[in-house]
C-alpha cells in the first residue's frame, strides 16, 4: 500500500508539472529544427536564414538544418512553413512577399495562418536618384512630377515587386496618382541602378544598402527613407516624414516564423534565444557586412508590425490594380 500510495503521489506531480511548464518546455528540443527558406540558396535571404540557423545552433544544443523549398514566387516555401506540425521543429524565414502573394490571389496565407517569433530584419525603402539630378530634396522630385506627368520612370524589381509598391504608396501618400510615374520592371535593385546611372529610368526606389556602392562611388545620391528613423548607415538621408509629412513607411522585411498554434514555452524560448542572437556581435557583424538592416520585434509587436504591413500592402496594391 505504501509503496502504490508513492507511485500514485509520484503521478499526480509529474502531471502537474507538465500542466505548469507546459508539455514541450522541459524537453524542447530534442531533436533538430528545420527553417524552411522559400527563396533560393545563395541570396539574401538564404544567407540571413544561415546565419540565423548557425547561431541558434549554439543557443539550442539542437543541429538547425536550412531547406530551400522554391516556387510559385514565394507561394511553395511560405505555404510549407504554414502547413508543418506546430512542434517547434519546422520554422521558416518568412519575407515581405507573404503579405502580398494573397492580395493577387497565389495563396490564401496570410499571418493569421503563421506564429509570429521574432522578426529580425528591415531594409526600408529610399528614393535613389542620379547624382547630377536636380533634386536637392524629395519634394523637389515630387513637384516635378506633379508638373510634368507621364515623365518619369522607375524601377528596381518586377511588377508589383516590393520596390515598385513603395513608390506607388509614396506617390498616392502625395496625393498624386501612382499610374504618373511609369515602372519599368527589372531582376531586382542592381539593374535598376544601372538603368539609373545610365539614364534610362529617373527614380530607383530600393534599400539604401542596395545603393550603397554607388552612393559611395558618387554615381547616385538618396534623398528620403521611407521609414519613420533615418538609417544609422547613411544619418544624413532623411526621412519621407521629415520632408513631406507623409508616414508612409515600406521595406523589404524578414523574420522567424512558424505554423500556427505552436505552444507558447517553446515560442517563448524561440523569441528569447532569437533576441541573444539579434544583440550579438556575431549577427550584427555579419548583417553589416552585407548591407542588411537589423530590426528586432517578438511576439505580439512582431505580429503587429506584420499585420500593418499587410494592410499597408494591400491598400497600395489597390491603388495600382494588382489586387484581386
Amino acid at each position: 500500500m505504501l509503496r502504490r500510495g508513492f507511485l500514485k503521489t509520484l503521478a499526480v506531480a509529474a502531471v502537474s508539472l507538465v500542466s505548469a511548464s507546459g508539455y514541450a518546455w522541459a524537453a524542447y528540443p530534442e531533436r533538430p529544427i528545420t527553417i524552411i527558406v522559400p527563396w533560393a540558396a545563395g541570396g539574401g535571404t538564404d544567407a540571413t536564414a544561415r546565419i540565423i540557423g548557425s547561431l541558434l545552433e549554439k543557443e539550442l544544443g539542437q543541429p538547425v538544418n536550412v531547406v530551400n523549398r522554391t516556387g510559385g514566387s514565394g507561394v511553395v516555401g511560405h505555404e510549407a512553413i504554414a502547413a508543418a506540425a506546430p512542434d517547434g521543429y519546422t520554422l521558416g524565414l518568412a519575407t515581405v512577399e507573404i503579405g502580398m502573394l494573397h492580395w493577387q490571389g497565389l495563396t490564401q496565407r496570410d499571418y493569421k495562418d503563421y506564429t509570429p517569433i521574432a522578426l529580425m530584419n528591415l531594409d526600408p525603402a529610399g528614393v535613389q536618384v542620379r547624382a547630377d539630378a536636380p533634386y536637392k530634396t524629395v519634394n523637389d522630385l515630387l513637384e516635378d512630377i506633379k508638373k510634368n506627368p507621364g515623365k518619369f520612370k522607375a524601377s528596381g524589381t518586377g511588377q508589383g515587386g516590393i520596390w515598385h509598391l513603395a513608390i506607388a504608396g509614396m506617390l498616392d501618400s502625395a496625393k498624386i496618382d501612382p499610374s504618373t510615374v511609369r515602372w519599368v520592371p527589372s531582376q531586382g535593385a542592381a539593374p535598376g541602378l544601372q538603368d539609373l546611372v545610365a539614364g534610362g529610368v529617373e527614380i530607383v526606389p530600393c534599400s539604401l544598402p542596395e545603393a550603397r556602392s554607388l552612393i559611395d562611388a558618387g554615381r547616385v545620391k538618396s534623398i528620403a527613407i521611407m521609414n519613420p528613423e533615418r538609417n544609422p548607415t547613411f544619418p544624413n538621408v532623411p526621412t519621407l516624414a521629415e520632408q513631406t509629412g507623409s508616414q508612409w513607411a515600406i521595406g523589404a522585411w524578414r523574420g522567424i516564423v512558424g505554423p500556427k498554434d505552436m505552444p507558447a514555452d517553446v515560442t517563448k524560448r524561440l523569441a528569447d534565444a532569437l533576441d541573444k542572437i539579434y544583440k550579438g556581435k556575431e549577427y550584427n557583424d555579419f548583417m553589416s557586412q552585407r548591407g542588411f538592416g537589423v530590426k528586432f520585434a517578438a511576439g505580439e509587436e512582431f505580429l503587429a508590425f506584420w499585420k500593418k504591413s499587410d494592410e499597408d500592402l494591400g491598400a497600395v496594391m489597390k491603388k495600382v490594380g494588382l489586387a484581386k
